[in-house]
């Protein structure tokens, strides 16, 4: 309920019940959410994820943004600070899951993981170009939702999640190659001469791949969670019954039995997000590498990096002027 409230005093203001109270509420009040009045609240960026924050405890009001803005383009007001400390807070602790994790996997194998910049991997001039497009669809979304015009705003938010999408699927693509150029580079064991002959291994039957599928999005899911060792044990129960299955020339009755126990692996090749800190694998899929990106926990953290860039250019700019 707290959180259709928020929402509806963004929409329609926090006066909608006709309280005179909110009437007379100015940018400054006590309760008015100075990071909403800069430009970003960290209560709306991590919903229903593990990062969820609940919602802001403080009124969120355009109105009141568009009265910040206009008294910050005199220079009279600037939250921009108390932001880029927030922002500061949460990239501290994100790069600290990080090396958190590649010192948990370190201490069990040395090359289990390693943290990739899926920053400058997945970039090209098309996913910049649809980053910039996202950006002014949602500036539109903004004036559409302080104009009260409802219906524009939806149409708007709907083209903004096309457009979302199409970038992550672009980026699992350019992510998938250098994933693909770093499997070839893993060295395969060499089977021996007896073996060199035999025919593929059958396919694994309906209910283990199952249970696989299950295996590996307990996995991901674990991994988002800074849960390490249990991603790593999931992963490793995954490729046990891929391994399992195949030695086998008929469907393996329970393969939900079989663990890590039955097969060790120790070439997961795990790579960790450096935007945020999630868990990928060289083995994954274009659809699992492209619902990562479209992740509520993805897109929050890209957001604050690019909002902490854009507040360190404009002080950089304001010094420069000064």
């Amino acid at each position: 309920m707290d959180a259709m409230r928020k929402q509806l005093d963004v929409l329609m203001g926090a006066n909608r019940n006709g309280d005179v109270r909110e009437v007379n509420r100015k940018y400054f009040d006590r309760d008015v959410c100075r990071l909403f009045l800069a430009g970003l609240c960290p209560h709306d960026l991590f919903q229903l994820t593990k990062m969820d924050l609940g919602p802001c405890p403080k009124v969120h009001s355009l109105q009141l943004r568009k009265d910040y803005e206009e008294v910050k383009a005199k220079g009279t007001e600037n939250f921009d600070r108390e932001l880029e400390d927030m922002i500061d807070r949460l990239i501290v602790e994100c790069e600290r899951k990080i090396q958190r994790a590649l010192k948990r996997l370190a201490d069990e194998d040395a090359k289990a993981a390693i943290a990739i910049s899926v920053s400058e991997v997945t970039q090209s001039e098309e996913v910049a170009q649809l980053s910039k497009e996202i950006k002014e669809k949602m500036k539109e979304a903004d004036i559409f939702d302080f104009e009260g015009k409802t219906d524009d705003k939806i149409k708007t938010m709907e083209l903004v999640e096309e457009l979302r999408s199409k970038r992550a699927d672009l980026q699992a693509t350019l992510l998938l190659d250098a994933f693909n150029k770093d499997r070839a580079a893993i060295p395969q064991p060499i089977p021996p001469p007896q073996m060199a002959t035999l025919p593929a291994p059958p396919p694994p039957d309906a209910r283990t791949q199952e249970l696989i599928n299950e295996k590996l999005s307990k996995a991901e899911a674990l991994g988002e969670q800074g849960m390490v060792e249990e991603a790593q044990k999931a992963l490793e129960e995954a490729e046990a019954l891929k391994k399992l299955a195949a030695a086998r020339q008929e469907p393996v009755a329970d393969p939900s039995k079989y663990s890590v126990a039955d097969v060790r692996i120790t070439d997961q090749k795990l790579r960790l997000c450096d935007i945020c800190g999630a868990f990928l694998s060289v083995y994954d899929n274009d659809r699992r590498l492209a619902d990562h990106f479209g992740g509520k926990l993805h897109l929050g953290y890209m957001l604050i990096r690019e909002k902490l860039k854009e507040l360190q250019v404009l002080n950089v700019m304001s010094h420069f002027l000064l």
